[in-house]
């Protein structure tokens, strides 16, 4: 069979997903088991990956899964104890008091809050925190999800502590002599060539993400308001460049001066400080004030079947205690990540199943070093430091296990058809993987333009994978071979690559699954794909513009 055959093949799972999911609009529990037997029969049939690979792969997968499984419930956990504690109560008049503006309230919750917990943790955690969040003041459940996911992609590139880069990339290109011949000829050390790349990246990811709070302004007006209205979204213009850059310049300057560890959290923290200060004083506050229409008026689709319940009667607290669990997050998360003997310490407990089936495969669960202990450490603290009944804690555990039972197929089967979709390029016919034989026939037909289309690699590996830094190590050998040989600079193609790579973050089908559980947002998978591709869209176009700028000049 030629390339294009191939490449038309490798790109059925990917289909069927899309098929499924937006087409059909079925709902993920169903679409996702029906996509992984896909890919395992065109695995074993046409690829010829001998049997124990493709059980290996789904083994492995089943680590994943626990791991994602884990992070819903540590965020479920979290939201349902300050629930019970009546902290949410304080937290939403707070959040309230800063500004009525739902535009501006998105802003500081979704993009520099969440943005600052990606910086620090990673793992799809954003989404699963801010989601309930900004239910818990009152957003729609579908409104609430397609924020959380639309800014999981410029902060991504750096989340983590940098992991999709030092981790992600050094995985795909560390130790291939053709990278080391390179960084001969550049002068370049490779820590220095890491450093170029989250460079490229962050410069990108300035000029592109300094436009997502405009972004999350109108899609809140365009698909929740009374009206359909591009206008009432746009009006927030100041408001939200203003906040973008707030985030975006401290950022593009830390990835630019000091490396790809910290870009994401010294955005945020920056961002939070300049912004609520004077979103709190109105200054460039959007006129007239928005909210969406009164709650009787929401159509089903809005709405999660499970959200949190704030009443009168709830216990009232000071705000600066309702709000220390979410302090404390973000404090331990960074300890977790930034003070080695920490780290080190957390790392060392680990789970491992190495040569899964007699294959090279090895899977690892360092369960102490995973973003929900440190979630449930809080709701520990919690208890104690809202003085809450022991039966308020037994019962937001009961509500937090049938979320996780709900989701446990959809996420589980997308996690597992990732796996034996990556894992196919050992095989009989000794082809390449199915992604990399996906990515090898864009390369061939697009040409000495790659540039542009660099993007769209990494977001179809992390549409797949559920992960930038998965993405990463999948196609950076890939991305720096194609540079190579067409004479392109390689470091701007690894950082378009990322960038890539951040944007599919919004649309993969484990981040909508498990967002959409904290809120019982189930069944509605295709819908939620469906409003995100004009983001991504958006996102990869601009990246692939500005990189082929960057390589004229």
């Amino acid at each position: 069979m030629t390339l294009l055959l191939y490449s038309l093949i490798a790109a059925t799972p990917i289909l069927t997903v899309f098929l499924l999911l937006v087409g059909a609009r079925m709902p993920a529990a169903r679409a996702m088991p029906i996509a992984y037997l896909v890919t395992a029969t065109i695995a074993l049939g046409i690829w010829r990956v001998p049997l124990n690979w493709v059980a290996a792969s789904t083994i492995q997968g089943v680590f994943i899964a626990i791991e994602i499984l884990y992070i819903v419930f540590g965020a479920v956990l979290l939201l349902n104890t300050l629930q019970a504690s009546g902290a949410l109560q304080s937290i939403r008049q707070s959040l309230l008091s800063i500004s009525g503006d739902r535009r501006i309230q998105v802003t500081i919750i979704a993009w520099l809050f969440g943005s600052f917990i990606e910086g620090a943790s990673g793992f799809g955690t954003p989404a699963v925190i801010c989601v309930p969040l900004l239910v818990a003041i009152g957003f729609p459940a579908m409104a609430a999800v397609l924020v959380a996911l639309i800014i999981q992609s410029t902060p991504s590139t750096f989340g983590a502590v940098g992991t999709p880069i030092l981790i992600g990339i050094d995985a795909g290109l560390s130790g291939v002599a053709a990278v080391q011949e390179q960084l001969a000829a550049l002068n370049l050390t490779y820590p220095e060539y890491l450093r170029l790349i989250g460079r490229h990246a962050g410069i990108v990811h300035g000029v592109v993400g300094s436009l997502i709070p405009l972004i999350l302004s109108v899609v809140l007006t365009v698909f929740f308001g009374e009206q359909p209205s591009w206008r009432a979204g746009l009006a927030a213009w100041k408001f939200a460049l203003f906040a973008g850059l707030a985030f975006t310049v401290p950022y593009s300057l830390t990835a630019i001066f000091l490396g790809p560890e910290f870009p994401t959290i010294v955005g945020g923290l920056v961002g939070l400080a300049i912004v609520v200060p004077v979103a709190r004083r109105g200054w460039l506050a959007p006129k007239p004030l928005w909210d969406f229409p009164p709650r009787s008026h929401w159509p089903d689709a809005w709405l999660g079947i499970t959200s949190p319940t704030l009443t009168t009667d709830a216990p009232v607290m000071g705000a600066a205690k309702a709000w220390v669990p979410y302090v404390l997050v973000g404090v331990l998360l960074v300890i977790s990540r930034v003070v080695t003997p920490v780290t080190v310490g957390l790392r060392s407990v680990e789970i491992r199943w190495s040569r899964i089936l007699d294959t090279s495969l090895t899977s690892t669960l360092q369960p102490l070093y995973l973003p929900p202990t440190i979630l449930l450490i809080v709701v520990g603290i919690t208890y104690f430091l809202h003085q809450m009944k022991p039966g308020d804690l037994h019962q937001a555990i009961r509500d937090a296990l049938p979320v996780i039972r709900k989701i446990t197929l959809a996420l589980g089967a997308a996690v597992l058809m990732a796996r034996v979709f990556i894992n196919s390029g050992t095989n009989a016919r000794d082809l390449a993987s199915m992604p990399l034989t996906l990515a090898d026939a864009m390369a061939t037909v697009v040409g000495p333009i790659w540039t542009f289309f660099a993007p769209l690699v990494g977001l179809i590996g992390a549409f797949v994978a559920g992960s930038v830094t998965v993405s990463n190590m999948m196609f950076s050998l890939f991305q720096f071979g194609v540079a190579d040989r067409l004479d392109l600079s390689t470091a701007l193609i690894l950082a378009l690559q990322c960038v890539g790579a951040s944007a599919g973050n919004m649309i993969c089908v484990s981040n909508i699954v498990a967002a959409a559980a904290t809120v019982g947002l189930l069944g509605r998978e295709g819908i939620i794909i469906r409003r995100l591709l004009l983001p991504a869209g958006y996102y990869i176009v601009v990246a692939g513009i500005l990189g082929l700028l960057i390589q004229m000049m």
